[in-house]
């Protein structure tokens, strides 16, 4: 079987989460056997084709105002007009169609599209090819893709101009995805209760992890909490800082692990506390090594975060999760079993619970058994087989089509 994987970003070039699991799916696909492509965007200018890890992978570069990688850089009047123009790109839709005309895949999955553009979905279905579509956010439904308005708080009154967003996307993609995935069922519901996917075959696949051999062991001397992440304030990193700074303990440590537009507010509201400690971005292997030494992960999101990938490399990591009751989030942690999860943006309850724990190790030793047991379920192989399944069937239903 031949398949092609979509994706706005790939490594090397990546931002967050979404693409570094979009990697870990094609190589684990190709370590298996099958011909796997990649279709992804290049921050810069030329073109190329280039065999990565056993993927064969174009980087194109669709015409617009700037690439996707400068977007969260540029003014708010240069954003308005680069998603008018990444609705429907039609230097991409000929691009995207003539890989796929050259290559012949068997199955195409969708992951991000943004960059691309809806026109993607158009170049799949006009070459006949089944297609799967992974909705890694809301881009569907809102242009910011996390509904959230501008100030930061979620968004349960769209404006006009959303909504005219929204349903041009559904007329756009309608009937053009013959399987819809998504990591949780938070977002498969938003995008039904919006009407998309009304008639689609859907399915819920937790993202897939490489498992830790064996449960680690913690040191409790330090009690040491952990954020991982983007340094904004959707993510509530502020809660966060407030939570802990009412913390007394003198051994307990708040580290804080990444880059974002927020980075100089954080750092300023925690200047006066020694116990936190921002360390900045760090690389894969750095920031898996920083999982193990880590009592507790906290995630403080105030924003819809549909599956995020800090949660299951904790789990994996024998470390347990506290985190906002939001989004998809509650479907990865159970109270007392493998972590907590507090009302988002309640920096009270978020305290209470961290000095609970913080003061009776006893019940850390339990939830970290509790962590790594639950990340059984979402190995590698677990995600692999699921999107297997998915492909073999659309492939098989499209030959018997004539296809």
């Amino acid at each position: 079987m031949k398949i092609c994987i979509v994706s706005n970003l790939y490594p090397p070039h990546i931002i967050g989460g979404a693409e570094i699991t979009v990697a870990k799916l094609a190589e684990g696909l190709s370590g298996k056997g099958y011909q796997v492509m990649v279709i992804t965007t290049n921050p810069q200018k030329e073109e190329s084709v280039e065999t990565l890890n056993g993927v064969k992978v174009y980087r194109v570069n669709p015409w617009n105002l700037y690439t996707l990688y400068d977007h969260q850089d540029k003014p708010a009047i240069n954003k308005a007009l680069w998603h008018a123009m990444d609705i429907w790109n039609p230097n991409s839709h000929k691009k995207v169609k003539d890989i796929l005309v050259k290559e012949k895949p068997d199955i195409v999955h969708v992951n991000n599209y943004k960059g691309f553009s809806m026109s993607v979905f158009s170049s799949v279905t006009e070459c006949g090819i089944p297609l799967v579509f992974t909705a890694h956010d809301c881009s569907l439904i809102c242009p910011r893709a996390n509904l959230l308005h501008g100030n930061g708080e979620i968004c349960e009154d769209p404006q006009m101009i959303c909504n005219l967003y929204s349903n041009l996307q559904r007329r756009l993609i309608k009937g053009k995805v013959d399987w819809l995935t998504a990591p949780s069922e938070f977002i498969i519901n938003k995008l039904k209760s919006s009407q998309f996917f009304t008639d689609t075959r859907t399915s819920k696949i937790p993202l897939g992890i490489e498992l830790t051999p064996e449960r680690l062991t913690k040191d409790y001397e330090t009690i040491d909490i952990s954020y991982m992440g983007g340094l904004n304030r959707i993510k509530g990193v502020q809660v966060l800082i407030r939570a802990f700074r009412k913390i007394e303990s003198d051994w307990v440590r708040l580290h804080i692990y990444g880059k974002g537009i927020d980075e100089t507010e954080f750092k300023d509201m925690a200047s006066d506390d020694p116990r936190i400690i921002f360390h900045g971005y760090l690389e894969r292997d750095s920031l898996m090594e920083s999982y193990q030494k880590t009592n507790l992960a906290v995630l403080p999101s105030i924003c819809y975060d549909n599956s995020p990938m800090m949660i299951y490399e904790s789990l994996t990591s024998s470390t347990p999760v506290i985190a906002s009751r939001i989004g998809g989030i509650p479907e990865l942690i159970e109270d007392d079993q493998n972590g907590y999860l507090f009302t988002a943006g309640d920096a009270d309850e978020l305290r209470e619970i961290l000095e609970g724990l913080i003061n009776d190790p006893q019940s850390l030793t339990q939830l970290e058994e509790g962590a790594y047991e639950s990340a059984a379920q979402y190995s590698m192989e677990n995600y692999l087989h699921a999107f297997e399944d998915i492909y073999q069937t659309l492939t098989n239903n499209n030959k018997k089509k004539g296809n």
